[in-house]
């Protein structure tokens, strides 16, 4: 493969911008249908508002970006509004609108105040453009993902405030006591605590966590809505299917292998099946979510194969120990920013080819294997 070095903005595809991400919508449509029906306004109100100011900051930026450079002349409205048309497109609207969706769906469906959902999306919004995409200049030249910076910054400075309640949807389940049980946590997640010795898959069946029928961020709850665009996405060449696959691939194996070690330990709270296990934590929170509409990025995604494994790999086995040892319940998000750091490191362009070979092979497997080797020892040292 031969090597391009060029300025930004660096497309992974051939396709034209628009049409990648009017696939990442068309693959997002069924989630968002979901979230109109079990949350209703509530998935309405987070869209637009989401949408409106990430627009919005585009366009500020693209005025700010068509201003011409100061030379003591007087430049009439006109003037400024021709070159502001010259460098605004539909990928203005297109690309922060994408953002937008995958950040609303993200975001809980209420918050305690009530009033305070309004800051956190606008607030966040704001900060995952600006910090996460534009002071880097624009799109295509971003490192981290917009999305998950903005969720981040509102999930530390506000997310004592987030509120996810039961939904009772399906007429054959009862959400708690009332039908209206309301819980801080991502959907089953609190109830498996690594600190505490517990690990109780009692509350949700494998179905309850496929089908949504659990409390968690309005869009990540639904699996099955998640796998059609993802099947989508591959389908049309959107995203490389290696990057989720071993995203989910890694992940798994290391709660495997955390549920036998705790299966033969000597604590009774965290003797469960260790395949039910594994696959409880496969299906609760935002994981599969972020593996298809997150860290398949094309802009903060490596380029070659081996590149994507690493990154995947690396991402996965965050994820799995932020979620065992980390004071959050939910690791995903923060897993995607720290693998978006290393994005340049894999891709670089004097170790980086697209056939795989035993340095490359070998660094995957030490992504793998590490990160393996810490969540057994610890595992061991609190289950014997």
């Amino acid at each position: 493969m031969e090597i391009v070095k060029e300025n930004a903005p660096h497309l992974r595809r051939r396709d034209n911008l628009s049409i990648m991400m009017l696939d990442v919508i068309i693959a997002l449509l069924p989630t968002i249908i979901f979230t109109f029906v079990v949350f209703k306004l509530s998935a309405l109100r987070n869209i637009l508002i989401s949408a409106a100011t990430m627009i919005l900051c585009e366009i500020v930026f693209v005025l700010i970006k068509s201003k011409p450079a100061y030379d003591g002349k007087k430049h009439e409205a006109k003037e400024l509004f021709e070159n502001f048309k010259k460098n605004f497109s539909i990928n203005n609207i297109l690309v922060p609108l994408v953002s937008a969706l995958i950040f609303a769906l993200i975001m809980p469906a209420e918050t305690d105040p009530t009033y305070m959902i309004y800051p956190v999306l606008i607030i966040g919004s704001i900060f995952g453009m600006v910090v996460g995409k534009l002071i880097f200049g624009g799109t295509g030249k971003n490192i981290f993902n917009p999305a998950a910076v903005g969720m981040c910054f509102v999930k530390l400075c506000f997310g004592s405030t987030f509120r996810c309640p039961e939904n009772n949807y399906y007429p054959s389940y009862t959400a708690g006591a009332t039908g209206t049980e309301v819980t801080t946590g991502s959907t089953a997640l609190p109830y498996i605590n690594f600190a505490e010795g517990t690990f109780d898959l009692s509350h949700y069946s494998l179905f309850d966590l496929f089908l949504g029928k659990v409390p968690g961020l309005i869009g990540e709850i639904c699996k099955v809505t998640i796998l059609v665009g993802l099947v989508y996405l591959i389908i049309r060449h959107a995203i490389d299917w290696v990057i989720p696959l071993t995203i989910l691939g890694t992940f798994f194996l290391d709660m495997l292998l955390v549920g036998l070690i705790s299966y033969c330990g000597t604590v009774e709270g965290m003797k469960q099946n260790p395949f039910s296990f594994a696959a409880y934590e496969l299906l609760s929170g935002g994981l599969i979510f972020g593996a298809t509409f997150m860290a398949t990025d094309p802009v903060t995604a490596p380029i070659t194969r081996p590149a994507k494994v690493m990154y995947a790999a690396l991402l996965g086995a965050t994820t799995a120990i932020i979620r065992l040892f980390a004071a959050l319940p939910e690791g995903v998000v923060y897993a995607i920013l720290i693998a978006n750091v290393f994005t340049s490191v894999f891709d670089y362009y004097k170790w980086s080819k697209e056939e795989f070979n035993w340095k490359n092979i070998t660094a995957i497997a030490s992504l793998i294997l590490v990160p393996m080797l810490i969540i057994v020892w610890a595992t061991c040292v609190r289950v014997f």
